[in-house]
């Protein structure tokens, strides 16, 4: 058996790759507030704001940290040893800010969505725009097989966005496979983990749950969707990064493809196929893209907010590059 870790826990911690002053941890932190905002959203992919902030290949890193070393290690209580494996300081800077954008916005983001759907939807629009570009910047090559692999991302896509949200059950293990099943899309670019819980019958329960979490039965369905996050995080980080290591043009293009073929479910007119009623309250249920009826005042708003939001990527882009 291998010797415990004898370095102090400040060694352990800076053992592993992550920010090294403050700065670089509040920076950090700052793009994950971004990514949990975009994760609250039906739609929008907390997996494209890590693509375009440049954090998206050391996010599938510091997740495969957690290995089997580091169970062995914790088995024979080595915690420093197994700090001193874990990308630790990554992932904290990174999930403060995750954590606090969907504690804080969850409520939010429900009222936009359902008192201002046009202009949220608009601005949300202009940023997965953005982020489609930003992605397909780094594809080398577009002709062959990378063109193959965008165009198979938009027709995944456009399968999952088109799934009609169905009533499920509200038992624990369906709510644990349901983490499972969100946070793998939440770290994939173009595939919301919350329309992916929109689909599972599932969003409005688990965000309903984020807004009083200190009750008895709503803390349970959060610990149980947790763990279930989390089995999923280590699982799904394995294969994106075998993806990323052996066929990084290809995925890359793949990504790109989801992000576009996502773009018809943020597109902010929708016609209305159902009205489905969640612990008391009645919830629209939307279909597929129209066209306004006229081109009006709020038509223009939305174009604005659309452009803002094309702008504002870009913006986060050099600010990261920066």
């Amino acid at each position: 058996m291998k010797e415990k870790y004898i370095g102090t826990w400040k060694d352990a911690i800076f053992e592993s790759p992550g920010p090294k002053s403050l700065r670089q941890a509040a920076n950090l932190a700052l793009k994950g507030l971004c990514m949990g905002s975009a994760d609250v959203i039906p739609g929008v992919s907390g997996g494209t704001i890590a693509l375009i902030t440049g954090i998206y290949e050391d996010l599938i890193a510091a997740l495969r940290s957690f290995d089997m070393n580091v169970v062995k290690k914790l088995l024979v209580l080595d915690v420093k040893g197994a700090l001193a494996k874990v990308h630790v300081r990554f992932l904290m800077a990174l999930f403060s800010g995750i954590i606090v954008a969907i504690l804080s916005l969850a409520r939010l983001m429900n009222y936009l969505l359902l008192h201002q759907p046009v202009p949220t939807w608009s601005l949300f629009f202009g940023l997965i725009a953005a982020s489609t570009v930003m992605v397909g910047k780094h594809v080398v090559n577009w002709f062959g097989k990378p063109g193959i692999s965008f165009v198979a991302g938009i027709i995944a896509a456009t399968i999952i966005v088109n799934l009609i949200p169905m009533r499920t059950p509200e038992d624990l293990w369906f709510i644990f496979g349901c983490g499972i099943v969100a946070i793998c899309a939440m770290i994939l670019p173009g595939i919301s983990g919350a329309f992916i819980l929109l689909i599972l019958g599932k969003y409005e329960y688990v965000t309903a749950s984020l807004r009083n979490p200190f009750l008895p039965q709503n803390f349970t369905v959060l610990v149980v969707f947790s763990m279930g996050c989390l089995i999923g995080l280590v699982g799904f980080s394995r294969v994106l990064n075998y993806l990323l290591q052996k066929f990084h043009n290809l995925t890359l293009a793949f990504l790109a493809g989801l992000i576009a073929g996502s773009l018809q479910k943020i597109w902010p007119w929708k016609e209305v196929i159902d009205t489905q009623v969640i612990r008391g309250e009645a919830h629209v249920i939307w279909g597929g893209p129209i066209m306004p009826a006229a081109i009006d005042q709020q038509v223009l708003i939305a174009a604005a907010l659309a452009v803002l939001g094309f702008i504002a990527v870009w913006i986060i882009e050099w600010l990261s590059n920066r």
